[in-house]
């Protein structure tokens, strides 16, 4: 960013799994940015521990991305500030670990599967009409090496939301 530019003023994002790692490091480069941002995470602690070390135009929103009452308190809190998103970034994952295939149970699996991409869903669908004149779309999930034996479904689930969100053609 060169000195004086502000790229996000004024815009609003909205970023789920932001009380750590990537997720927290995008809220507070946003705000550096000029950018009002609205965080989620699934324990309050860590999303106050992230809203204090973000410090300014930022509320966080307790909630699970699979769960969809939880996706409801997170948009009534965008409409309930009158705000419309410019950017959405569906950072939240994981839930099911890493393991080798032939240990993992159908409710490790749901549980994974259904944040990592049940989640990230429904996240986008219900952010489009709260959208701002356009809006990008961003999906995190990692991306390292996995060896072939250890879970595939968890490589699986974190493709699903990078085509959902994959532009018509790409």
């Amino acid at each position: 960013m060169r000195a004086g530019m502000v790229q996000l003023d004024g815009k609003v994002a909205v970023i789920t799994g932001a009380t750590a790692g990537i997720g927290l490091a995008i809220a507070k480069r946003f705000v550096a940015e000029g950018a009002y941002v609205f965080v989620t995470g699934r324990r309050q602690c860590a999303l106050d521990a992230a809203v204090a070390e973000i410090g300014r135009n930022v509320t966080g929103v307790r909630g699970d991305a699979s769960v969809p009452a939880d996706l409801g308190r997170l948009y009534a809190a965008v409409d309930g500030q009158g705000r419309r998103i410019d950017v959405l970034v569906a950072n939240a994952g994981g839930g099911g670990g890493s393991a080798r295939i032939e240990d993992i149970t159908e409710e490790r699996f749901d549980a994974s599967a259904g944040l990592t991409f049940r989640g990230t869903y429904f996240t986008v669908q219900k952010a489009l009409s709260r959208r701002a004149c356009g809006i990008a779309v961003l999906t995190a999930g990692s991306r390292e090496h996995y060896d072939y034996a250890v879970w595939p479904g968890r490589r699986s689930a974190q493709a699903a939301p990078s085509a959902l969100t994959r532009p018509k053609g790409a």
